[in-house]
């Protein structure tokens, strides 16, 4: 089974919170709402799915998700894999939407996994560094300058008015910003620092020619420590009681 969460902003307050999950089982997907869309009362639930309280199920992809998809025929979709990292052989709609977040620009709307032991038993994630537009010049410069498997370093940013668990993430020598690690991951991203594991971020891939959102893909690995359980707050649990479907 594939599991991906559905992460909302607040406008108002600029936290993400995760409002949902989206599962396939064998060729049939499954979405329902998480105890994050009661944590705001401006969050509204999507389209025809009013009830938070039921598991939808579907044949297709949902239309939420299938909309965040680029289309196999746009001329810079060979390009679009190349900056996820993917091929056209393990570009499957949910592997796309785990890397590329699904963004939009018309809504407050991210898709992210929650990772499970790898081969080695390792906690590891690919994901871009945000907030590169915002970055100085410079610093801008400085990404262009890194290659794959260079390494990167976390700094706690713990003034962030947004998120006191904000990590910022920076290059060796010289030493400069390149970008923070997206918010929904900073509660496991800390849990692992403050457990003393042995984590590492690393750059995928730099992609010169993409949209900032997409410049800078990274790595994050950690050792997976015993009874370490990934998104396990609250906001994170289904509010359907049962596995009713419509």
């Amino acid at each position: 089974m594939k599991r991906l969460y559905l992460a909302w902003q607040d406008q108002t307050t600029r936290k993400w919170l995760p409002v949902g999950q989206l599962t396939q089982k064998g060729k049939r997907f499954h979405f329902s709402y998480t105890k994050g869309a009661t944590h705001s009362d401006r969050f509204r639930p999507f389209g025809l799915m009013k009830n938070m309280s039921v598991v939808y199920e579907s044949k297709e992809l949902f239309p939420l998700f299938t909309n965040r998809l680029m289309g196999k025929s746009r001329p810079e979709y060979n390009d679009y894999l190349k900056w996820l990292n993917l091929s056209q052989e393990n570009a499957s709609p949910l592997s796309i939407l785990s890397i590329s977040s699904g963004t939009r620009k018309t809504d407050p709307l991210e898709l992210f996994p929650c990772p499970s032991p790898n081969e080695k038993n390792q906690y590891e994630v690919d994901f871009f560094s945000r907030g590169i537009r915002y970055l100085p010049a410079e610093n801008q410069k400085q990404i262009h300058k890194l290659k794959a498997g260079d390494r990167l370093f976390l700094l706690r940013d713990v003034q962030n008015p947004y998120d006191a668990k904000a990590l910022l993430m920076r290059t060796d020598d010289p030493m400069s910003i390149a970008g923070y690690c997206p918010m929904y991951f900073n509660h496991d991203f800390n849990q692992l620092l403050d457990q003393n594991e042995t984590v590492s971020v690393t750059v995928v891939r730099v992609n010169t020619d993409a949209p900032s959102q997409m410049r800078l893909l990274c790595k994050f690995q950690s050792t997976w420590p015993e009874g370490f359980i990934p998104c396990n707050q609250e906001c994170f649990e289904p509010i359907p009681k049962d596995t009713s479907c419509h």
